[in-house]
């Protein structure tokens, strides 16, 4: 008998956080669930989601709750009354070990909990999350001019 491929289940890109890797230094990902209502997955699944401004939190410190803040899903088009205020607050799924293990990383000095992209994993939606650490501006002076030179580089090697 074979044992089972992990990590099977067709996955679609919803949205991504493209400032997150300039603003942040992403320190480690974890994949967790999120409590959506019906239309809110059938919003996402037009793609109708932004996670720019967005990020999580422990709202109360002795209970393992974890919440995403202004994630905006705009209403579904197809939806009445059932639709939900975009910017609500999202209840996120983790292990209660994680959460316990994420509240201790939160709890440095100057570590945020930022998601990265939003996509369906299966029927399921999942949220990739990073514990960040915001960049100085010289380290983004760094980063911006680490990118110049490997393009540079490519740019030497592609053309000869």
């Amino acid at each position: 008998m074979k044992p089972p491929e992990l990590n099977t289940r067709k996955q679609m890109l919803v949205a991504s956080n493209r400032r997150a890797e300039h603003d942040y230094i992403i320190l480690q990902r974890i994949e967790v669930g999120i409590v959506l209502a019906g239309t809110e997955v059938k919003a996402l699944r037009e793609r109708k989601a932004n996670i720019a401004d967005s990020y999580a939190t422990f709202p109360n410190q002795n209970d393992n709750e974890f919440l995403l803040l202004n994630m905006h899903i705009s209403p579904y088009s197809h939806g009445n009354r059932e639709n939900q205020p975009p910017l609500r607050p999202r209840r996120l799924l983790v292990n209660a070990r994680e959460a316990v293990r994420l509240r201790t990383q939160v709890q440095e000095k100057g570590n945020t909990l930022i998601p990265l992209s939003v996509y369906f994993s299966g029927p399921f939606v999942k949220i990739e999350i990073g514990v960040a650490r915001a960049k100085k501006k010289y380290d983004k002076r760094e980063t911006n001019k680490e990118r110049e030179s490997d393009r540079e580089i490519q740019r030497k090697f592609t053309y000869r």
